[in-house]
Order: structure tokens, then sequence, then C-alpha cells
């Protein structure tokens, strides 16, 4: 008689687990949410960390939604006035240098922004998960003494840079604490680290973070975010071809 009541408390423990549990669309809909407001402008410095030594590049730009981005590069004086602009699937390239505009396209976009670890490609990538990956939720583990969701990303959706993304979610932030981007094959290509975040009108946000292409030497590429405004107007003008040279 004593085995039913048992069994009773045994399954309303797993029940209850799993209601606490959210499903792995809730989590990476929330993660959405969280890291792609409607606006933002950010002033950031770009760490390369190369065979040869380390070099810091820094930059402010300005994004809208997930289509459009406007980037303007502002030290070293090498490549100061260097401007970058995302319209949809076409990105665009002003040098001061040769006063030309150039459309990055093709094979093109598979080359590394600055000598980083990011390519023109990781630029064009919609941030937005929800939208292009089906998510299984793996299991948790701990990241950045932080209790997290590990979840597997599948592309459903094709040609994608990356079709498999591992990522590890903070599950009271809804901020990815380490991804891991994978190739057709599910051989590993990039992973990204962050360490360090902050809070922003209310939004958890990465502060510094570590990327890393797996086939390259060097130490990875640290982003670092000095000053970043959510939910702020930009006027249409930016995100045009036309600011490109002015």
């Amino acid at each position: 008689m004593k085995i039913i009541p048992l069994i009773l408390i045994t399954i309303i423990s797993i029940a209850a687990l799993a209601a606490e549990q959210p499903e792995a669309e809730t989590i990476i809909r929330r993660v959405d949410e969280n890291i792609t407001p409607e606006t933002r402008i950010a002033t950031s410095s770009m760490v390369v960390h190369g065979r040869r030594g380390s070099r810091t590049i820094r930059s402010r730009s300005w994004i809208r939604g997930t289509d459009q981005a406007f980037t303007e590069y502002l030290a070293p004086p090498r490549e100061a006035g260097t401007k970058m602009l995302k319209l949809g699937d076409e990105l665009w390239i002003y040098s001061p240098d040769t006063d030309r505009t150039i459309q990055i396209s093709g094979h093109m976009l598979r080359e590394p922004v600055m000598g980083s670890d990011l390519s023109y490609e990781d630029h064009m990538e919609d941030p937005q998960l929800s939208g292009r990956y089906t998510p299984e939720l793996e299991g948790e583990k701990e990241v950045m003494d932080r209790d997290c969701w590990v979840l597997y990303l599948t592309a459903k959706v094709d040609n994608l840079s990356y079709p498999y993304i591992r990522i590890w979610v903070d599950k009271e932030r809804y901020l990815p604490l380490r991804e891991e981007w994978y190739g057709s094959g599910e051989s590993l290509l990039k992973t990204l680290e962050v360490n360090e975040v902050i809070q922003i009108q209310g939004r958890w946000f990465p502060k510094r973070m570590l990327i890393k292409d797996v086939l390259k030497d060097g130490d990875g590429t640290e982003l670092v975010i000095e000053e970043i405004e959510f939910d702020a107007d930009i006027p249409d003008h930016i995100f045009s071809r036309a600011a490109l040279r002015d």
C-alpha cells in the first residue's frame, strides 16, 4: 500500500519540475526580446588578438531592427572614416583612401572584417534566433557562476552561415553567455564567450565578449561595448548609401 503513494509523489514531483521548466521555443523568444530592441546606438572597441600582437579598432554603430545597420570606424587613423552599411541582404563599404563605395557580396562575405575573427557574413546574420532556428533543450549547466539552459539550435531556413548553434542561456537574464557555431557537417567553426554583462534600460546585454574562429591562429577577437543606448530615435538618412560619403 505504501508503494502507490511513493509513485504518486514521484509523478507529482516530475510534473512540478516540468511545469517550472519553460519550453525551448519560449526561452529563444525571451532571448530575442532581450537582445534585439527596436533601435540601438553603440560605441565599441574590437581588439584583434593576432599572431603578431593585438590591435584595437573603435567604431560607432546605429542599428534599426534586423535589416538596417550603419557603422563608422573611428580609430586607429588607418581605419578612421571607413563606413559600412547593411540594408536587408546588401552590404556596402566606403573607403576614404580610395573614395569609393563597393558592395560586399559572394565569396567576399566570408572575408574577415579588418583581420578579426568576425566575417562580413557574420555582420549580415539576423540576430533574432526564433525565426531561423528550431531549438532543443539539451540540459542545464553553470557558466560564469550563473545557472544556464543549454539549447541546440537547428536551422529551419536554407543558406545560413551556421546551420547549427549551441547556446548557454542565463536562466534569470535570458542572455546567452556562451555560444558555439557549427558548419553544415556539424563541425565547430567559432565560439563566443561573454566575460562581462551590463543592465541598461531594463535589458541585460553583453559588455565584453570574446569570439574565436577555431580555424584561425591567434587568441580571438574581443568586443567591448563602451556606450550603448536602446530605443533611440535614428534619422532615416543614416541608413542610406548617401550617408557613406557624408
